[in-house]
């Protein structure tokens, strides 16, 4: 090994170089970020205020998206203050045990998301499928389990992400070409076999997405067999109105984290084109869920147009 390499050999501050091909733009880059973040902080703050003092809103499924309107503010915090730095400031340097902290926060926030929509997903075929037995199975107690069950879950096998990363001695570069610190990208600065790193960055992607999004799918299609076996169309159209925002923010966060998962690990798709989609994935649910869940909720609505006006 030549000794420009042995200068890495305990690597304490990494590069964070923003949009590679995309340096000399990315200041005007960062205000519409700047915009989708700033939508996200506020729609997902005047959720939690709804939900929680607007009392007929205390029900299972606000509950989940209360967590979810939290989760979403933890991405944007985890993400845009360096990204906007890095865009603006060109305050690209950052020590590396502060973006395997900041790698830790962002993908486990993206397992609990995934599990929170699970939740979701299994809150709606217990009211659609089994409604006399809703609020018996779902008690405020197995909430705060499933809740708890879904963050550990995420936080236990992110956790090892870093734990691997630090245990790395040999690295070839300093310099991250990605807004935040992403697994694979913190992982293509090592210069010794990764091999353990990316089979187990694709177990938890797994084990996490995949699971979750499979049983999503079977939920779903279990509430369309009850949904179309109604007898009557008026009812067929008041269940499935019911599902309508939770079907469009489970297409849009699945959808979006698969394309942005297997375009890094397998696609040839310019680095630019991957590090604005994987930044879209991130930053643009957190921006669409309060308004998707506020258009189809006539009491988010009333109470929306309470504070404002």
């Amino acid at each position: 090994m030549g000794s420009t390499n042995m200068s890495y050999l305990n690597l304490k501050t990494v590069i964070l170089i923003g949009i590679p091909g995309l340096e000399h733009v990315q200041f005007w880059i960062g205000f519409p970020f700047l915009g989708v973040c700033l939508l996200a902080l506020l729609g997902n703050i005047f959720l939690l205020i709804i939900i929680a003092t607007e009392r007929s809103l205390h029900q299972p499924m606000y509950i989940f998206l209360a967590v979810l309107a939290a989760t979403d503010l933890g991405l944007c915090v985890a993400i845009a203050p360096k990204m906007l730095a890095i865009f603006w400031f060109g305050s690209c340097s950052m020590s590396f045990d502060a973006c395997l902290t900041q790698l830790f926060f962002i993908h486990a926030l993206q397992g609990t998301e995934s599990g929170i929509l699970l939740a979701m997903a299994f809150d709606r075929y217990v009211a659609i499928c089994d409604p006399l037995r809703h609020t018996s199975i779902l008690t405020p107690v197995f909430l705060i389990q499933m809740v708890l069950m879904v963050a550990i879950w995420a936080m236990v096998l992110v956790g090892i992400l870093p734990i691997l990363l630090k245990g790395l001695q040999l690295f070839q570069s300093v310099i991250i070409a990605h807004s935040y610190c992403e697994h694979m990208a913190v992982v293509k600065l090592a210069a010794e076999d990764v091999h353990i790193n990316k089979s187990y960055g694709l177990f938890v992607a797994f084990a996490i997405l995949g699971f979750d999004m499979i049983f999503v799918f079977i939920s779903f299609i279990l509430i369309f067999q009850a949904v179309f076996h109604l007898p009557h169309k008026a009812a067929r159209l008041k269940a499935f109105h019911t599902c309508t925002s939770h079907i469009a923010i489970f297409l849009e966060f699945y959808i979006l984290a698969f394309f942005s998962f297997f375009s890094h690990r397998f696609g040839h798709i310019s680095p630019y084109a991957h590090i604005l989609l994987s930044t879209i994935y991130l930053l643009v649910p957190p921006a669409l869920n309060p308004i998707v869940y506020g258009v189809k909720t006539k009491e988010i609505r009333r109470r929306v147009a309470h504070l404002v006006f």
